[in-house]
């Protein structure tokens, strides 16, 4: 996967002038095991087959909320520098093209985001920290 990821970032390198606006659609397959990446026109960038993805049991949402985790962990663990205008976004979408959610969002230099759903889990955290610690 994080070979996936680096195929992206070959594409477009980051170079000091940024002319390309687009967004990366990343689609998942729950029946092939694929994971392809397109841009913003549907032309495609890159693609790969994960094993442990095809013909999967898991209801179809959990499916994608597994893809999600594993795709964030994999953006998260390379800080990833396009030769994209900003702002742009790696968007989790199924294998219809149907958006799902959206894994990790570059705003300018000092602005990235990995997802709604991370910001939310980590507030809950930051604010049972506090409680605990007030409660001291």
């Amino acid at each position: 996967m994080q070979r996936f990821i680096d195929k992206v970032a070959d594409k477009y390198p980051a170079v000091e002038e940024k002319t390309l606006l687009t967004d990366i659609h990343i689609h998942v397959s729950q029946d092939s095991g694929d994971l392809m990446a397109f841009d913003d026109d549907g032309k495609e960038i890159t693609r790969c087959v994960v094993d442990e993805w095809i013909n999967n049991e898991l209801e179809t949402e959990a499916f994608y909320h597994e893809a999600e985790q594993v795709l964030q962990s994999q953006l998260a663990v390379k800080t990833i520098e396009l030769g994209l205008l900003k702002p742009y976004s790696f968007i989790l979408e199924d294998d219809g093209g149907n958006h799902i959610s959206e894994l990790y969002v570059v705003d300018d230099d000092e602005t990235t985001i990995i997802s709604d759903k991370y910001i939310a889990d980590m507030e809950k955290d930051l604010d049972d920290f506090l409680d605990k610690l007030l409660k001291e």
